[in-house]
């Protein structure tokens, strides 16, 4: 696991190999400690950044790159 600053200066901890495809690289999943007991989001590797966001539907969009990750549960009453 990858220790990394976080946006606000804390150390966040990048489980690599815990990850989803995305468009353009995956979205590896990020805890708060080491243990992998407090899970807080998603960090992109297209651009390498925190700076992403999940909707209901379970995409994830990162908000510098675009990069994409479709929906976990697609419905075709959502089109």
């Amino acid at each position: 696991m990858d220790a990394l600053d976080g946006p606000d200066g804390e150390t966040l901890y990048v489980d690599r190999s815990d990850g989803d495809i995305g468009t353009k690289g995956a979205f590896y999943v990020v805890y708060r400690d080491a243990d992998r007991e407090r899970r807080w989001g998603y960090f992109c590797s297209n651009c390498e950044t925190f700076n992403n966001a999940m909707d209901s539907m379970g995409r994830i969009r990162c908000n510098d790159c675009s990069n994409l990750r479709k929906a976990e549960e697609w419905d075709a009453a959502h089109e």
